[in-house]
């Protein structure tokens, strides 16, 4: 395995489907000292049928998403995506931020989707699994090729982001946010720009996500701030002063997410806190498992995204006085669904893709 300094997770463990594991070890005959390739990232291109996912998960604020990318390389430690590379046979721990899927059809796709004559327009959410702005955007370009098809539409959307590359497609995003057709936000877990280096390593550094946040709202983009994950232990203290220069900067509303450790994400962020913050290592499971009724996770729809017991109830307690003290608290800013037509080029071949 190669190098893996500037990524989150601290192995590669095998995906939960296969028959057969695979482990690392030192057999002695490598010497320490030698040197050692860092683990680069791999493009994978995929050819996908469809370009939106259609969700019906109560806990969550809209139905349908498009997400340009499957892994991302800002290697958050605390991915709630990560397990989801199992799926194609691959580690949720490096494979996940080094092993990249993206879809070179998917502009034509939503094209293809948004024409058919009984589709029915609803705000799609862009980037709810894994980040549309990751490092490899500045390549590809897929995200933007997508925000150019919602354009042309006058489509509605929602996108988040952890990164200040968001910024360089403000040509779009600031004219739909300004006609009610687009809203952003994005997450800051953290002002300590080291804890943020190690925890979410090639992320925007907590000074560009503020400049994101600042440039989408003098465009007249809507924008949030998500505090998101909270650790207890670890992170929680900043909460206050996260959404206070995230108000500073133009945020008009905000969210926050406790921290959700599912499948194999348990113990790649057991193994990550052992060896980034040993010092608090028990302390912040400890504080987890308590928003959690004792478990390291509860899947329930009803209790997962914030958790339950005191520890959460404190949370909570502090996010709604802030939000309320800082004027953060309003209505999500709704987007408008009237404006949505297909362009005059299109219409004439909207029956050739209407499969029903």
């Amino acid at each position: 395995m190669g190098e893996t300094k500037g990524r989150g997770a601290r192995s590669n463990a095998t995906g939960r489907y296969e028959p057969q594991k695979v482990h690392d070890f030192d057999d002695g005959w490598t010497a320490h000292d030698a040197g050692v390739a860092p683990l680069r990232t791999r493009l994978t291109p995929e050819r996908a049928r469809t370009i939106i996912a259609r969700n019906q998960s109560p806990d969550i604020g809209f139905d349908r998403s498009i997400n340009p990318y499957k892994g991302c390389e800002h290697g958050c430690i605390y991915c709630y995506a990560r397990p989801s590379h199992a799926w194609m046979g691959l580690s949720p721990g490096l494979d996940f931020e080094s092993r990249i899927f993206w879809k070179p059809d998917a502009a034509r796709l939503l094209e293809q989707e948004l024409s058919r004559p009984r589709y029915v327009c609803r705000r799609i959410h862009i980037g709810g699994n894994t980040d549309p702005y990751q490092p490899v955007e500045r390549e590809l370009k897929s995200t933007r090729a997508i925000l150019g098809v919602m354009r042309r539409f006058n489509h509605p959307f929602s996108i988040i982001t952890k990164s200040v590359l968001i910024a360089r497609d403000l040509d779009v995003l600031g004219p739909m946010g300004r006609e009610g057709l687009a809203s952003a936000f994005v997450s800051i877990t953290t002002l300590d720009r080291g804890l943020a280096r190690a925890m979410e390593p090639r992320a925007s550094t907590p000074a560009r996500r503020l400049e994101a946040i600042s440039r989408l709202a003098d465009a007249g983009v809507p924008v949030g701030v998500g505090f998101a994950p909270v650790i207890p232990g670890l992170n929680d203290h900043e909460l206050e002063a996260v959404l206070e220069a995230a108000k500073k900067a133009g945020a008009c509303t905000a969210m926050y997410v406790t921290l959700r450790l599912p499948l194999e994400i348990k113990d790649l962020f057991r193994e990550w806190l052992a060896e980034a913050r040993p010092d608090r290592a028990a302390r912040v499971m400890s504080l987890v498992r308590q928003t959690r009724g004792g478990r390291d996770y509860d899947p329930d729809w009803s209790r997962r995204m914030k958790g339950t017991g005191p520890v959460a109830a404190l949370i909570a307690a502090r996010f709604k006085a802030a939000v309320k003290r800082l004027g953060l608290d309003g209505l999500r800013h709704e987007l408008d669904v009237t404006k949505f037509r297909p362009p005059p080029d299109l219409r004439p071949q909207m029956d050739l893709f209407d499969a029903a």
